[in-house]
């Protein structure tokens, strides 16, 4: 086979499930490419089979699927350094909220801000995650409440995968918090679906719906009711539930057949059985517990025992998660969570390309998907996990180039 590009001497977690830690292939292997895809992976030997326009010496690195950071706030407006400092001298994320700072703070920065600044603004984040080796990012809405802003947002988002070769996947996060505006959050929710869901639907820019079913924020019946008219308009659904307390967001978007449900520290184990049934990805984010000083953590053990994928993410956002590492969130999914390092890399890959509903075309090293890769000056890949502050890749791959 006539290759476009081919990698050799290298080690490989291809991450798909074989049995072997990793899906691991050792010392001498090799994967290729053609067209953007790979063509091609196995032993050294079987790669003198094919002939390559390009041939690249590994010297024995390792090379994992692209990273997939499958949930972030990317794009928005301002900071949110003062409500670091207030949550430090004691007050709770629900307080900053009721006080009026929170998301409707960033909300007004992000109102003030035209496309092209918000591009700007977030291009340095986008940079820092494809530093680390991310090939693929999804960047939610939820910080315009309004139609105009909303879409402003979703096309700053967009145009991030064309300033950069990264795949970017978009999710419209309209029911994110009530907007000062409305006095009603039902009323804010008809909104949404009467005038901002087509709106968003209308331009094809979302990928997906996403909603935030919390005390603080929409109710069961109300995100029941927004993913109903997503499900109308054809659009998959995600859900930022059992965060703070147990409302069974999580099972209520299992019954949609959501991708994913996020944070879920509260989940019980209807939820997870729910989550089990449907096939809904957990995405821990470390980053939002750890900022927050949360105690609760989510119930690792019950996932792993009813067989739901566990992702985990950035939640990079200006208030809760100013976190821009996905090496950083594997070491706390490890120490605040105690998964495995397998566990966290495929949170990463694998299970992350799932909750994207991607996970046919990227999150693995396997033919016919996406050439997406990372190639790191380790010595296993445990070490992806193991250090703290330290970036070990040695080069990035994003479509076969």
């Amino acid at each position: 086979m006539k290759l476009d590009r081919l990698w050799i001497n290298a080690r490989l977690a291809t991450m798909e499930v074989t049995g072997t830690p990793y899906g691991a292939l050792g010392s001498g292997s090799a994967i290729g490419c053609r067209d953007g895809r790979i063509a091609f992976v196995g032993t050294g030997e079987q790669a003198r089979g094919h002939d390559a326009a390009e041939t690249i010496d590994c010297a024995g690195r390792w090379i994992t699927p692209g990273l997939i950071d499958c949930h972030t706030h990317l794009v928005y407006g301002g900071d949110r350094a003062a409500e670091f400092e207030m949550r430090l001298e004691g007050a709770s994320y629900e307080e900053i909220a009721r006080a009026g700072g929170g998301i409707l703070s960033t909300v007004t920065a992000t109102r003030h801000a035209d496309e092209d600044a918000l591009v700007k603004a977030a291009l340095p984040r986008l940079d820092t995650l494809l530093a680390e080796g991310v090939t693929t990012i999804e960047i939610k809405s939820g910080y315009g409440l309004e139609t105009a802003a909303e879409l402003r947002q979703l096309r700053a988002a967009r145009r991030l995968g064309r300033e950069r070769r990264v795949g970017v996947e978009t999710t419209f996060l309209g029911a994110h918090a009530t907007p000062p505006e409305f006095t009603d959050s039902g009323a804010y929710i008809d909104h949404v679906i009467a005038e901002m869901l087509p709106a968003v639907n209308a331009e094809g820019l979302a990928d997906a719906v996403d909603a935030f079913c919390e005390g603080i924020a929409f109710s069961p019946a109300e995100v029941e009711r927004l993913f109903q008219a997503a499900r109308d308009l054809g659009l998959p659904v995600k859900i930022h539930a059992e965060q703070l307390s147990s409302l069974h967001g999580a099972a209520l978007a299992a019954r949609f057949g959501a991708l994913s449900a996020d944070h879920v520290e509260y989940a019980d184990a209807a939820d997870v059985a729910a989550m089990a049934a449907a096939g809904t990805v957990a995405t821990l984010l470390p980053g939002a517990y750890y900022t927050l000083r949360e105690t609760q953590a989510p119930p690792v053990a019950l996932f792993r025992e009813a067989g739901v994928p566990i992702a985990i993410a950035t939640d990079a956002n200006p208030g809760t998660s100013p976190l821009t590492s996905l090496l950083l969130t594997i070491n706390m999914a490890c120490t605040l969570f105690r998964l495995t390092p397998e566990e966290a890399l495929a949170g990463v890959t694998r299970n992350a390309a799932r909750a994207l509903g991607r996970d046919d075309e990227i999150g693995t090293l396997t033919p016919g998907k996406w050439c997406d890769l990372a190639i790191w000056d380790i010595e296993r890949p445990a070490e992806l996990a193991y250090r703290i502050g330290y970036n070990p890749l040695h080069s990035r791959v994003w479509r076969g180039e």
